[in-house]
């Protein structure tokens, strides 16, 4: 009996940013250690791609390793247009680069 082989669900055919075959999110340091004392502002980035947790974890973890990252939050809207706010005293370029660099794209 010859049977067809399974059918892949299209998340895991076409994949996210985090979990496709093209990943980047195996590079992504390990978070460092906040100091949430050292204060600092906040900024809000509008970020495309991000598809479920484990995307959120990546851009998480690798803002964290930024020096002067005090926080990172992630509200995320699966399929749309996420919100990431980062506190702390990082120049945006950094935190875009971070973001970028993990597969994502910073619409603002």
């Amino acid at each position: 009996m010859i049977t067809a082989p399974p059918r892949l669900l299209p998340m895991a055919s076409h994949g996210c940013s985090c979990c496709g075959p093209a990943s980047r999110a195996d590079t992504v340091s390990n978070p460092a250690a906040s100091d949430s004392s050292a204060g600092g502002s906040s900024s809000s980035y509008q970020v495309t791609g991000l598809t479920c947790g484990h995307c959120a974890k990546s851009v998480t973890q690798a803002l964290q390793a930024l020096p002067q990252v005090d926080d990172v939050q992630v509200d995320l809207a699966a399929g749309g247009v996420s919100t990431v706010t980062v506190t702390g005293v990082v120049p945006p370029e950094t935190v875009r680069r971070a973001i970028e660099a993990t597969g994502y794209t910073v619409l603002s």
